[in-house]
């Protein structure tokens, strides 16, 4: 009887890291913005500090552009930008705004509200799903992407993105104003898809200094998510 239960808490202290490291992911927070709208200064400076100060937050910044034709054209809005908004307005029925900001594709608030989307945030910790860890790693000039076993299915989102620009702004409603903006999206694309069973993908390096990789579930929603390790390059 000792044996068996050494054994058992010998087995469960094997398992307990895995487990642990899998529940740890960050939440992603996806802030829907453009420079060209006034209404989005106070949103870009609070996903800056989710960047800065919380390591328990994925905090990505997509420029869109159907502000590009009303004075300015923000340097950095992409149409895979509009359209995964796009997805989500049809998803929750709110259509596209900005500035929107989507908490692990299950919730939507408008970005500057910092109480609904705090509270959105708090709610993804306690009850968001982690399907599978998800590990990211640099080997000269690709990504490796290993995600472990679980139950499900879901896209492989590799997304490349800036850590910090600076820009004065010329025309349009914020002219006169510089911004400065953090985690500023470059490029999203489909690594593969995972169906379950561990696997590992190299992919190319994204445009941008930095990545992240995410899960998403046919449902939309994130279930699993990381960024490139510091110091991982090789």
């Amino acid at each position: 009887m000792v044996s068996r239960l050494a054994f058992s808490f010998g087995l469960l202290a094997c398992l307990l890291p895995v487990a642990s490291f899998a529940a740890e992911r960050p939440v992603v927070v996806e802030l829907f913005t453009s420079q060209g709208c006034s209404s989005c200064p106070p949103a870009n400076a609070y996903l800056n500090e989710l960047s800065k100060g919380r390591r328990d937050v994925l905090a990505l910044a997509f420029h869109v552009t159907y502000w590009d034709r009303l004075g300015w054209k923000d340097p950095f809005s992409m149409e895979a930008a509009t359209d995964r908004q796009g997805i989500y307005g049809r998803r929750f029925g709110d259509g596209s705004y900005t500035p929107e900001i989507v908490v692990d594709g299950a919730a939507s608030a408008v970005g500057s509200d910092r109480a609904e989307v705090g509270s959105a945030i708090e709610n993804a910790r306690r009850n968001g799903r982690t399907a599978a860890a998800v590990n990211v790693s640099k080997n000269g000039e690709q990504v490796s992407i290993e995600v472990g076993a679980g139950t499900g299915s879901a896209k492989i989102l590799l997304i490349g993105f800036d850590h910090e620009h600076t820009t004065a702004i010329g025309r349009g409603e914020n002219s006169g104003r510089t911004l400065t903006e953090a985690n500023v999206v470059r490029s999203i694309r489909v690594a593969g898809q995972w169906s379950g069973a561990a696997l590992r993908l190299n992919e190319r390096f994204p445009e941008g200094q930095d990545v992240a990789v995410v899960l998403e579930a046919p449902d939309g929603r994130i279930i699993g998510a990381s960024r490139l390790n510091a110091g991982s390059s090789t």
